[in-house]
Parts: structure tokens; sequence; C-alpha cells
């Protein structure tokens, strides 16, 4: 008569893997995402420092429309003193 006994070492190994997988994984999204948000906010930066210097320059309707749209200012007035005020 032959006796065998299972441990379940295995079981326990495989889900910590799974555990410290899915951890890792979280982690992976939360880190990309924040890097994303990042990015989102350093490139409108960038995009209104280029058309208020643009707009120290020219003048032009398209540079004030542009800033009006991302800036929430509607008058050209207000828009001038954000970019006076931005650049500094």
């Amino acid at each position: 008569m032959k006796l065998e006994l299972k441990t379940e070492n295995e079981n326990y190994s495989n889900s910590l893997l799974h555990f410290l997988r899915a951890f890792f994984i979280f982690g992976f999204l939360i880190i990309s995402f924040d890097a994303s948000l990042k990015l989102g906010t350093i490139s409108r930066h960038h995009y209104i420092y280029y058309h208020c210097s643009r707009l120290s320059v020219e003048k032009s309707t398209t540079n004030f429309k542009k800033l009006s749209r991302v800036s929430n200012l509607k008058s050209k007035q207000r828009i001038m003193e954000f970019c006076r005020t931005f650049i500094k």
C-alpha cells in the first residue's frame, strides 16, 4: 500500500504569483496614467507659450481664436493680459 500526501505549497506560490503580477500591472497602469497626465499638462503649457509668443509678434485673429479656445477667455484685452503674465 502506497501513501501519498499532497501539499498545497504550489497553490500558495501560484496565488502569490498571481497577486504580485496583478500588483505590478496595477502599479504600471497608475504610473503610465500619471505620466500621460503630466505630458498633457506640459504640451498645453507649450501650446499656450508658443501662441502667446506668436501673438506678441503678430496679432492675428487665428492666434486670438486658438488662445481663447485654450484659456476660455473671450475678449482680446484679457487674452493679451493673460499672455503678458504667462510669458513673464
